[in-house]
């Protein structure tokens, strides 16, 4: 008599149990990513990687474009943390801001994931959106708020596109310490709280 029980069937979705961690698959995602490109890149190769049904991935992210997203959205999160960077003397946060941006730049495999197609574009304009932009506003706070995140968002942005996306000799040229103290004075005043127009005897404004 065969006493043995049988097998628990598989199911599919989300596991019972103890998981394999979203940063597990984001990990392998990353590596397969970067050695193959994001159109050579299966999910299934992916759940290989990382040892999970392929139903958990499609589970979590989606389709290969939302994991591909977490993974550019993991990238940007381990360099240029938003949290650390606001921290600290406001003296010094036109400093911090560009370290942080050029610090996320600097590194190679970044950029590699950056050149992988509009996909990689997408999730790095929502990133500097959702996560850089919005949290300067709540940051700095006032009517103003917007207008000197905005203009800080946009100096951040001129830098990236010049020194990285379609770098300029001069610019791609100068270490990160050198771009940080010319740009540095910049974004300062980008930054710096808009003075309200003076009121005029009988409601006008001074020109």
């Amino acid at each position: 008599m065969n006493n043995t029980a049988p097998a628990p069937a598989r199911t599919r979705g989300r596991p019972r149990g103890n998981p394999p961690t979203r940063e597990s698959i984001v990990t392998a995602a990353r590596s397969l990513f970067l050695e193959r490109g994001y159109r050579s890149t299966t999910l299934r190769a992916v759940a290989g990687a990382a040892g999970v049904d392929p139903a958990l991935i499609a589970y979590h992210f989606g389709s290969k474009k939302g994991l591909f997203a977490d993974v550019m959205q993991f990238q940007c999160a381990r360099a240029l943390t938003v949290d650390e960077v606001l921290q600290g003397d406001p003296v010094t946060l036109p400093e911090r801001l560009i370290d942080a941006v050029t610090g996320l730049w600097e590194d190679a495999d970044f950029r590699r994931l950056t050149a992988q197609g509009d996909e990689a574009a997408e999730v790095i304009r929502e990133y500097l959106e959702r996560e850089l932009l919005a949290r300067l506003v709540e940051f700095l706070g006032g009517r103003d708020a917007t207008a000197r995140a905005t203009a800080a968002v946009m100096v951040l942005g001129g830098l990236v596109y010049t020194r990285y996306l379609n770098p300029l000799p001069t610019p791609a040229a100068l270490p990160p310490s050198e771009a940080r103290r010319i740009l540095a004075p910049a974004l300062r005043t980008a930054l710096a709280p808009r003075s309200r127009p003076t009121a005029l005897v009988g409601g006008g404004a001074r020109p």
